[in-house]
């Protein structure tokens, strides 16, 4: 029989699925146990759910707001909510977790022993809501740690810093939905094929360029910014050099945004202002996932307090905010060089 080279007409027949990559990815590990793949496993699967609502939600009427505020004090969209179900019940019933923290529960959400694993999980259910009515591209986000601690899981014990994380990713729901994982060995990103409801890997060993074109921020607060980044800002348009300003770009959802440094290079920030002191987007689901994958593509993310790596803070509460500022590390080294001055 002749040989297909892994593809029949358009058809693959050798496709590298993420569950796949992410058994081969095990198998390097001698002593693994397998949790890992199958929490990742789960964690996929939600984000296939969320996708799949998000896809129907004008049909379905799951736009608008549920009515109520979550932990942060931000109104919850009806898909908000169905996306935290989707991810807390998954997560749970994986066997894998032993705690978990949504953007949604003010409280950490416990799991009972009987299905105790030894992960937590740090998540944005679905990140950029306030674009959910408008059809703008918006995610779900992720972290995960491996718990050092016996007995039944703490608030104390999700309070880690972002480099003890053992795998990240987020899955922006787009043009396309894919999804963009790290294991703590470079970046590879996995696109869903509807056809078979799996995701294929399109995008291996994702890198960053060292320098980018486009800023990304939200300039409506530029009058309480600092004065240093206003004069960054300002030198984005009016280089001093007389050449080609930068371009600005700002969807309002952080794994859009993020997504779009990553694959072009530049910067994105949020940083700290005299209205928000702390910054506003929340360190355990939002800024330590996405330092992470940043960090293995070659970025820099940083809080903008002196050299502060965001992976470095330790955290205090289950939704403390922290400025951050990532992207192209020379982009953020060009940054960190005006507030030294």
């Amino acid at each position: 029989m002749a040989q297909s080279n892994g593809k029949i007409g358009d058809i693959p027949t050798d496709a590298m699925t993420i569950n796949r990559f992410v058994m081969e990815e095990q198998m390097k590990h001698p002593g693994a146990s397998g949790a890992l793949s199958i929490l990742l496993t789960s964690l996929c699967t939600a984000c296939k759910a969320t996708e799949a609502a998000v896809r129907k939600a004008g049909i379905a009427q799951l736009y608008g707001i549920a009515g109520d505020q979550n932990a942060s004090g931000d109104d919850q969209k009806k898909l908000d909510v169905l996306a935290n179900e989707l991810f807390v019940n998954l997560l749970r019933s994986s066997y894998q977790t032993c705690a978990m923290v949504s953007e949604e529960n003010e409280n950490m959400i416990e799991v009972p022993v009987a299905k105790h694993g030894r992960y937590i999980v740090c998540f944005d259910p679905l990140d950029g809501s306030s674009n959910i009515d408008c059809l703008v591209s918006i995610g779900s986000i992720f972290g995960i740690y491996r718990r050092d601690t016996e007995g039944p899981a703490t608030e104390a014990d999700c309070l880690l810093p972002g480099n003890k994380l053992v795998a990240a990713g987020y899955c922006v729901f787009g043009t396309a939905c894919m999804m963009v994982l790290s294991t703590g060995n470079g970046v590879n990103g996995f696109t869903l094929d509807p056809s078979i409801g799996e995701f294929i890997l399109t995008a291996a060993n994702m890198t960053m360029p060292k320098k980018g074109k486009i800023y990304s921020t939200n300039e409506g607060n530029a009058k309480y910014m600092d004065e240093k980044l206003q004069r960054y800002l300002h030198d984005c348009k009016f280089p001093k050099d007389g050449g080609k300003p930068k371009s600005s770009r700002y969807v309002g959802s952080m794994v859009a945004d993020v997504h779009r440094t990553i694959s072009y290079g530049g910067v994105f920030m949020y940083p700290s202002n005299s209205q928000s002191p702390n910054g506003k987007l929340r360190l355990l689901y939002e800024c330590n996932p996405m330092a992470y994958i940043v960090e293995q593509a070659g970025g820099k993310a940083v809080t903008g307090r002196g050299d502060e790596r965001v992976l470095d803070v330790v955290p205090t509460q289950l939704h403390q905010r922290v400025p951050i500022y990532l992207g192209s590390a020379d982009d953020i080294d060009e940054i960190l060089s005006y507030f030294k001055e």
